[in-house]
């Protein structure tokens, strides 16, 4: 199992079934063989569905000698797979496996894909928030009837000197933080857990070279704390941007409603319908409540919002959002980009690598956290 300290670098005796929804890039399988001349390698392409494979799909045997999975949404049952050592997803979340008792029932080690979406998603933030400063979406409703039209230009406004908070300080949030610094804001973090050393504020999960916030230098405030107070604390410290970007788990469903959004409307000093914070979700549409977003917005708690994850999603037409003039929805694409299958290719190398030399994974799931 992961963790045994014998090194295996070849990776005699282990067995690597990919199902992913791409083919397997030019090179890469020679790759793997040149760096693992023992592993065997399995590779299996699934158009990328929310639901598994069926198990027919797949060769009568094919389980009983793997040990390392790169997958999606295919797993198998323990007894299907009894020499599993390690899971490598292809998303961040997790809680569409949660249920499963590969994962509830065993120690085998789960890795996610965090790190991946940093530079993509990032970019959509700050995007729709710039689009919607500048009032590109007006701009081009009047394009498309090619009209000119500039009323609405002195109510523009840049991003110097403004401040946002980023809600889960993790690879998404430490890229955006980036961004945003270029831009010219200050940055405010909020985590779960204290983070009040040097060292607590490093993060040891991958990200792409050169990009994120490796050692959490970037905020000028740093927030943390499990209780309703330390949230509201956070909330109500003058954010113009606030990005949602903490995983989804029984304690943040719903993490933010009606009571957050009086505080974010308090803390603009709202009275007259001109809230100052503009609301940005790329987590899971289940982290906000969604009725209470739509009332904050109705009532100017808030400025407006991006929303790339809906509850429900997909949002169904005709729903009130749709229509919200201070509101951009997109449909789950946020963490698209060409690059992705790459950078995920990435991390399952790093982990072979860690997993033939008995070192601990990185990106590994703490199964009671959840992420």
């Amino acid at each position: 199992m992961v963790g045994k300290t014998d090194s295996n670098n070849t990776l005699k005796g282990h067995k690597l079934l990919i199902i992913a929804p791409w083919d397997a890039p030019a090179g890469f399988l020679e790759k793997l063989s040149t760096s693992f001349p023992d592993l065997q390698v399995v590779y299996h392409v699934q158009t990328w569905a929310s639901t598994p494979l069926p198990p027919a799909t797949l060769p009568a045997g094919i389980w009983d000698d793997v040990t390392a999975l790169m997958t999606y949404s295919t797993l198998p049952t323990p007894e299907e797979a009894p020499k599993l050592e390690y899971v490598q997803m292809l998303s961040a979340g997790l809680n569409h496996v949660a249920h499963e008792p590969m994962f509830k029932d065993t120690k085998v080690a789960f890795c996610t894909a965090n790190g991946v979406h940093g530079p993509q998603i990032s970019e959509w933030i700050i995007s729709t928030y710039l689009a919607f400063e500048h009032r590109l979406p007006t701009y081009l409703d009047r394009q498309k009837q090619a009209h000119w039209d500039n009323s609405g230009m002195l109510n523009i406004d840049d991003s110097a000197n403004k401040t946002i908070g980023i809600l889960g300080y993790g690879s998404i949030g430490r890229q955006t933080a980036r961004l945003a610094r270029a831009l010219g804001m200050s940055v405010h973090a909020y985590t779960l857990h204290p983070r009040p050393t040097p060292e607590s504020r490093r993060d040891h999960g991958w990200a792409p070279p050169g990009l994120g916030d490796p050692d959490g230098t970037l905020p000028a405030r740093w927030f943390s704390g499990a209780e309703t107070a330390d949230l509201h604390a956070f909330l109500g410290s003058g954010l113009d941007l606030l990005v949602v970007a903490t995983p989804l788990t029984g304690r943040t469903k719903h993490l933010l409603g009606r009571g957050e959004f009086e505080v974010l409307g308090a803390a603009a000093g709202v009275g007259a319908g001109k809230g100052r914070t503009f609301v940005s979700n790329v987590a899971r549409g289940e982290v906000v409540s969604t009725g209470d977003l739509v009332d904050a917005l109705e009532r100017g708690l808030v400025r407006g919002a991006a929303l790339d994850v809906t509850d429900p999603e997909p949002l169904p037409d005709g729903h009130v959002l749709w229509g919200m003039g201070n509101v951009i929805v997109t449909p789950h694409v946020s963490g698209a980009s060409t690059r992705y299958f790459e950078r995920v290719l990435a991390i399952l190398e790093v982990n072979l690598g860690r997993l033939g030399r008995g070192e601990e994974l990185v990106n590994l799931v703490d199964r009671e956290r959840g992420y």
